[in-house]
């Protein structure tokens, strides 16, 4: 189901993904005294520093510092660029101002999800945050025919650093991608219910790209102010308690962007063709996407969790869905996403295939099962059985 590779155990019960090949690039903050290496998507930085739940209170009071170095980056530069990635991706982009962040999709020909990345543009090259920066280069480089573009994979030269901050970067700060999750955007829509309803509101969240060579510098000066210095385990806890899809763990070969409420940032329902749009408006028109994003709430009375790929079933044992990521929330506790068939009830009680035994688990609806997005066309006439009239979420 995911891109991450599968996950092992730790004595805490919480699940580490088995540290993946050699990462591209090894943080200098792993030689931290505590740190404790992180694997899978994540590999390359730290997944704690030897003290997890103090480090993900910090984050979510705002007083943290996370090395996000691990995110890819590409730059587009030339005067075509805009116009250009508005016309091949899912996001309306043609005017999109300095200093403003958004959300784009790379769709195949029937409408699944092949990139994604953080858009943001400094008035002279568009900056794009992704997780398969090679990959999303050359499919660029690929596309650009005679436009005046020039598309690079920069990742060796920038990293991220991520921060709890609810705000665009400034003229005199270095580019700054904000997480605009779970604000419906221009042109979008939502499965899930509305902004200030929904519990990503609560998760400020950007990313702050430096000179790599200035990483260790940069985060040193973030904690000379007060920050605490966190890891990937508080911020996938943060990311699983918010709904907020992520490409490398969210997302497989069939995965279209409704079953995730992913057109909430990353898709304008109403801008030209772009690969991939046939699918997206009638899957919007019609409803009922094939599968549907819920949270659980493992039963953390084990000593084992279920691990990212574990199969999701029915009290009776149907196999219904695969979990994509696992993370131990403070206050939550365990708690997972996972990707269900959409036919599968809300109120139904599932279970997790776990190392041991099988994980008892609740759902929490992210994308109802009607599959119907708020604004969805009226019908115009009589319709399949199932798919009448809706009242808005």
């Amino acid at each position: 189901m995911s891109d991450q590779l599968p996950a092992v155990q730790t004595p805490s019960g919480s699940t580490e993904p088995t540290p993946a090949a050699e990462p591209r690039h090894r943080s200098p903050l792993l030689d931290r005294r505590g740190a404790v290496p992180a694997g899978g998507a994540d590999a390359g930085v730290a997944w704690h520093y030897g003290d997890p739940v103090a480090e993900q209170r910090a984050l979510e009071r705002g007083g943290a510092v996370v090395d996000s170095s691990n995110v890819g980056v590409v730059r587009v530069a030339g005067p075509d660029r805009l116009s250009w990635l508005h016309s091949i991706t899912s996001q309306d982009v043609e005017r999109l101002a300095p200093r403003t962040s958004t959300e784009l999709l790379v769709l195949d020909p029937q409408g699944h999800v092949e990139h994604a990345a953080g858009v943001v543009d400094d008035g002279e090259a568009t900056w794009l945050l992704t997780e398969t920066p090679v990959e999303l280069a050359a499919w660029l480089d690929r596309m650009r025919f005679m436009l005046r573009v020039e598309v690079a994979d920069v990742t060796d030269g920038w990293a991220a650093i991520g921060e709890p901050v609810d705000a665009e970067g400034l003229a005199d700060e270095p580019v700054t991608w904000r997480d605009r999750w779970p604000h419906v955007a221009a042109g979008g829509t939502r499965y899930g219910p509305p902004d200030d309803e929904h519990p990503g509101a609560e998760r400020p969240w950007r990313l702050v790209l430096v000179p790599r060579e200035r990483l260790a510098d940069e985060v040193a000066a973030r904690e000379a102010a007060g920050a605490v210095l966190a890891g990937t385990w508080a911020t996938e806890a943060l990311r699983v308690a918010a709904w907020r899809p992520r490409f490398s763990h969210e997302v497989d070969h069939r995965t279209i962007p409704h079953e995730l409420d992913w057109l909430r940032t990353a898709v304008h329902l109403h801008k030209g063709c772009y690969r991939g749009q046939e699918t997206v408006a009638r899957v919007h028109n019609l409803g009922r996407p094939p599968r549907r994003l819920v949270m659980l709430h493992l039963d953390g009375s084990g000593h084992l969790l279920p691990e990212a790929g574990a199969v999701v079933r029915t009290l009776d044992g149907r196999e219904v869905g695969t979990v994509t990521t696992v993370a131990r929330h403070q206050e939550l506790g365990p708690v997972a996403l996972a990707v269900v068939k959409r036919s599968v009830p809300a109120e139904d009680e599932l279970r997790v295939d776990g190392p041991a035994e099988p994980v008892a688990a609740g759902q929490e609806q992210v994308v109802p099962g009607d599959g119907v997005s708020a604004d969805r066309p009226a019908p115009r006439g009589p319709v399949a059985r199932g798919l009448g009239p809706h009242v808005s979420l």
